[in-house]
């Protein structure tokens, strides 16, 4: 059963501390597996691959193997429907024309001393993306990740999938063609993100690490951060429903159980200004959990981490929100404009009940790529701008140096760096010389 709560009554701010404070982690400890992986790759690079992957994945490849050919990337993408394309290309077209709208603009201005300055935005030169592979083989991600990489204008996009017993997925595949990229390698884990950090003979090492995976994908992207840049790292799955009662049950026990069918260690939460409601919701996510296909994997999240809030007034629920900053935010309510302004830490927002979480896990347009474990406080969803770096610029006149150059001098010789001081302190003393310059 999950936990009901109500604002209310004696207690409520130790569970809801409880709550918040949940381990939904993996307990195994994985980082010194990943930091040997890590060795490995870099020592033996290829060899390493190619051990690894048959160790983990049952698939004997060879360095020739180690990346799709395109006959084979053919061979797999005409198994896909053309339904499924179709919703494919659907949304690959929603998330480009989302994406495109973020991307910035180069600046340059003179200030008052005559000074030039401003900045230039420039995609860095490849990114490697992560698809997770088996159970969590999604399609949508590798849309999510590689078209906002293209947007932003990287010109190398390599992307590593795992292929469990040699089993590909043809719609990830197709997803893959849809957005543009071909270069496709079919390994997973620690040592996918090992050689895409580091290089290996057969794969050339890539300047940003982006997309989802498991605890071991997560501690090789922690260990390769500074080698290479990365987008975050991504906990399990969670969503939070703030509804009133002129909602129907069904439809939010759905939304809820849509985050919860994915993990165990996901968590899903209902605020409700309405407790009957509440009640109503969690009897529908009984019946539900006893029909949907992955109910052993959405009953033990609901189980271990699910939970059911009712509160005072939206007021309450808005500040609960914020202290709970989750990676998916639903407002059920009459005036979701009204509420959304009152919450100020969330991943992605949902206005209305026509608007299910789901959409935007596919063809919304805005990243599924989302912060989690309360990061929404202080990061954002994947966008063009993890693929772009930002270059300031800088333009001294002989007039604006003689403006400014005197206090960056004095700030020098407070800090005493001599060589600073004095690097200045060279052409004001020749522009003294000439005051006319």
């Amino acid at each position: 059963m999950p936990v009901f709560l109500t604002t209310s009554e004696p207690g409520f701010e130790e569970d809801f501390r409880a709550l918040l404070v949940a381990k939904r982690e993996g307990a195994a400890q994985v980082d010194d597996t990943v930091a040997d992986i890590i060795s490995d790759v870099r020592a033996r690079g290829d060899a390493a691959l190619i051990e690894l992957t048959e160790r983990f994945d049952r698939v004997r490849l060879t360095p020739e193997t180690l990346r799709f050919s395109p006959e084979e990337l053919a061979a797999e993408t005409a198994k896909v429907s053309s339904d499924d394309r179709a919703a494919l290309e659907l949304a690959a077209e929603r998330i480009r024309n989302y994406h495109a709208r973020q991307m910035p603009e180069d600046a340059r201005w003179s200030d008052p001393e005559g000074a030039e300055l401003g900045w230039r935005w420039s995609p860095v030169g490849a990114a490697g993306l992560y698809v997770p592979g088996g159970l969590a083989s999604y399609p949508s991600s590798l849309l999510m990740n590689a078209i906002p990489a293209r947007t932003a204008g990287v010109g190398r996009l390599a992307v590593c999938v795992p292929t469990p017993d040699g089993v590909a997925n043809p719609l990830v595949l197709a997803a893959a063609e849809v957005a543009g990229v071909d270069e496709i390698y079919r390994i997973g884990g620690a040592q996918a993100i090992a050689a895409l950090a580091y290089g290996t003979p057969t794969i050339a090492p890539v300047d940003k690490i982006t997309g989802p995976g498991n605890a071991y994908v997560a501690a090789a992207k922690r260990r390769v951060f500074g080698q290479v840049g990365i987008d975050m790292i991504a906990g399990p799955s969670e969503i939070l429903v703030i509804a009133d009662g002129d909602n129907e049950p069904d439809w939010i026990a759905l939304d809820l159980m849509s985050q919860a069918e994915h993990d165990e260690s996901a968590q899903a939460i209902l605020i409700t200004t309405d407790a009957d409601f509440g009640l109503a919701v969690g009897e529908a996510v009984a019946r539900r959990l006893e029909m949907l296909e992955r109910r052993v994997i959405a009953g033990r999240s609901w189980r271990d981490f699910g939970a059911i809030i009712t509160v005072r007034d939206l007021d309450e629920a808005a500040a609960l929100s914020d202290r709970i900053a989750p990676e998916h935010l639903e407002l059920c309510v009459a005036e979701p404009e009204a509420l959304f302004e009152r919450i100020s830490h969330a991943g992605a927002v949902f206005m209305g009940q026509w608007t299910p979480e789901a959409i935007g896990d596919y063809v919304g347009g805005p990243n599924h790529v989302l912060p989690t474990a309360r990061s929404a406080r202080f990061s954002s969803g994947l966008s063009v701008l993890d693929f772009l770096k930002r270059t300031t610029i800088a333009r001294m006149t002989p007039q604006s140096l003689r403006a400014i150059g005197p206090a960056a001098v004095q700030l020098a010789a407070a800090e005493s760096l001599e060589a600073h001081a004095l690097s200045v302190r060279a052409r004001l003393d020749r522009l003294n010389e000439a005051p006319d310059e």
